[in-house]
């Protein structure tokens, strides 16, 4: 595959999408421009088929096809496993997702942590929850750059380097972003995900095919790498490995602000339903392809020096046709670009509405969606330094963001289902989990035997219950945020809240 190819694709998809994005501002609501629902929520208008597509692009990043199949190639059939838990967590949007859009319709939040400052009364929630996904959101849209620069280094053996792939991504990724806010990045994240599912699995089945087939393939599995298909594999994953990978991704829909904010994005429940079902479809059929990805790279190419070099080796393969590996270097290309434009404008909003809105009350919106448009590149360009380090690993670096962000879950847990649940609980199992948890990173990331991902979730959920038990909820609110999604969902005030 020619570098000139590769850039000639580049410059297609990028005209493609930039077109698509200019369109999705033709149909803004009134007011559009100084509306901060507008620019990060698109004015709560968005369909199911878009929701599922845009959802499955922001989540399915430079994780799966590069992240999950170098995962695969270095721990075998338990990565399957892992993702599998990642996928079940799913089950959250169910239940939680229904509850977030009843209550963003009714207060219409803009973002988690506002809505979580609410719900317990108290700037400090919003503010803690708002920095502390900074703190691991930045590491981990640093893991898509850093996908995207290790794939175009494999797939033109070093003719593009790796930091040019990242500064190309982080451009990229800022464009989207300034043209029409969240609907500029959910229609290209629609062209994106049509792109990803459909090249990766037909590409997936040639490469398979080339291999003789599935049961070629793991015929060479089982006589060249039996351990790739036992529990634990080759030597990545044990029990204790493997829970610190899981937990905190189980708790991935709820956790990254970037996923739990679209719930406030669909137009009805019903299109929120379509969403979860397109996700789901997709997510499955995604993994499949991604784990075989990751087994057939072992198969051909079992000597690899990084194993997040997989996907790119094949595609640069004799097993994959030019033309449609370049089609599926674009869709991780630009489901990495997916993410990470959806965390920046995630986290550009929750520092401008609840970190400056709450630091200077009574901002207008338009100054709180100017200094939102000023975080983005600021954002952006933390990543970029981060992921120029280098750190090894993309699944493992993912999981622990993930195992940071955990910190929020027994508040946003507690704040559907406890009303027992006070500020002070929420602000301390935050901020003290979050401190935990950079503190186990950095010295070793273990603590009798066991990692973060293992503690974090502990550590929050003991001072959330512990610190609540010892103060006073703030009862009108409380009872407020309760009425409301009782209201908006047709059900009974008493339904689904644990009181004492």
């Amino acid at each position: 595959m020619t570098e000139s190819l590769i850039w000639w694709s580049i410059a297609v998809y990028l005209l493609i999408a930039i077109v698509i994005a200019i369109l999705s501002r033709q149909k803004p609501a009134k007011g559009a421009s100084e509306s901060m629902s507008a620019y990060f929520l698109g004015n709560r208008q968005m369909n199911g088929v878009v929701s599922a597509l845009s959802y499955s692009a922001t989540t399915y990043s430079a994780f799966m096809m590069v992240g999950l199949a170098g995962l695969t190639y270095a721990g075998g059939v338990g990565a399957l496993g892992f993702e599998i838990i990642y996928f079940a967590g799913v089950s959250l949007v169910a239940v939680f997702g229904p509850k977030f859009w009843a209550v963003g319709n009714k207060f219409g939040y803009v973002t988690p942590s506002e809505m979580l400052g609410h719900r317990y009364n108290s700037k400090h929630v919003a503010m803690a929850v708002s920095i502390t996904s900074c703190i691991f959101l930045i590491p981990y849209s640093a893991v898509q750059l850093a996908g995207v620069g290790y794939l175009l280094q494999g797939m033109t053996d070093g003719a593009i380097t790796f930091t040019t792939g990242v500064v190309l991504a982080t451009l990229i990724a800022i464009f989207f972003t300034y043209i029409a806010g969240i609907r500029s990045v959910m229609w290209t994240d629609s062209l994106q995900a049509i792109m990803m599912i459909v090249a990766s699995t037909l590409v997936a089945f040639l490469v398979i095919q080339g291999l003789g087939g599935f049961g070629a393939l793991f015929d060479t599995l089982a006589t060249e790498h039996p351990q790739s298909l036992t529990v634990p594999g080759p030597g990545l994953f044990s029990f204790v490995t493997f829970l610190g990978l899981t937990i905190p991704w189980f708790f991935f829909s709820l956790s990254n602000p970037q996923v739990s904010q679209r719930l406030f994005m669909p137009s009805s429940l019903r299109s929120m339903r379509h969403m979860l079902i397109g996700f789901l479809v997709f997510g499955f059929i995604y993994t499949m392809v991604s784990v075989l990805w990751g087994f057939s790279a072992l198969a051909a190419f079992p000597a690899l020096e990084r194993a997040d070099l997989a996907t790119p080796t094949l595609l640069a393969s004799e097993f994959v046709p030019p033309v449609l590996g370049v089609i599926v270097m674009i869709g991780i290309m630009a489901a990495a670009v997916s993410t990470i434009d959806s965390i920046m404008l995630t986290l550009a909003s929750m520092v401008s509405r609840d970190v400056y809105a709450n630091v200077k009350p009574n901002v207008s919106e338009k100054r709180q969606l100017l200094v939102g448009k000023f975080v983005v590149p600021v954002i952006a360009l933390m990543a970029l330094a981060f992921a120029e380090l280098e750190l090894d690993l993309i699944a493992v670096l993912s999981v622990a963001a993930s195992s940071g962000l955990v910190a929020t879950v027994p508040a946003l847990i507690g704040a559907f289902y406890w009303k027992r649940g006070t500020a002070a609980g929420a602000v301390v199992s935050v901020v003290g989990t979050s401190a935990f948890v950079l503190l186990m990173y950095a010295t070793g990331n273990s603590l009798l035997s066991l990692p973060a991902g293992v503690w974090g979730i502990l550590v929050a959920s003991v001072l959330f219950v512990g610190v609540s038990l010892m103060t006073k909820p703030h009862q009108a609110t409380t009872d407020a945020f309760f009425t409301a999604i009782s209201e908006e969902l047709g059900k009974k005030p008493s339904n689904g809240a644990c009181t004492t």
